[in-house]
């Protein structure tokens, strides 16, 4: 779900576009599930996204970046800045 790389972390999300409200919702097969109220329309999901984890998080927005699945429901992001343990306790992750 999570690896530490170096200066930051790759991160597992599953998002679901157009749901109720934006926010974290656990985990599914192995990834962080992200709420998202945007639709999948011109970015507007995966600027969310970005939104939404950097609050969690409590990062800046630039320090999230995309790096695979831009356009899909299974994304790869790079958080900038913290460990894998901050990570999965600010998420509420256990393993």
């Amino acid at each position: 779900m999570t690896s530490d790389v170096p200066g930051g972390v790759i991160l597992s999300v599953r998002v679901i576009p157009r749901s109720a409200r934006s926010g974290l919702a656990g985990t599914r097969d192995g990834a962080l599930l992200v709420r998202l109220a945007a639709p999948p329309v011109d970015g507007a999901a995966n600027a969310e996204l970005v939104e939404v984890l950097a609050k969690a998080l409590r990062v800046a927005k630039r320090a999230i970046s995309i790096v695979s699945g831009e356009r899909g429901r299974l994304k790869r992001v790079r958080v900038e800045g913290v460990t894998e343990e901050f990570v999965r306790a600010a998420c509420g992750l256990s393993d």
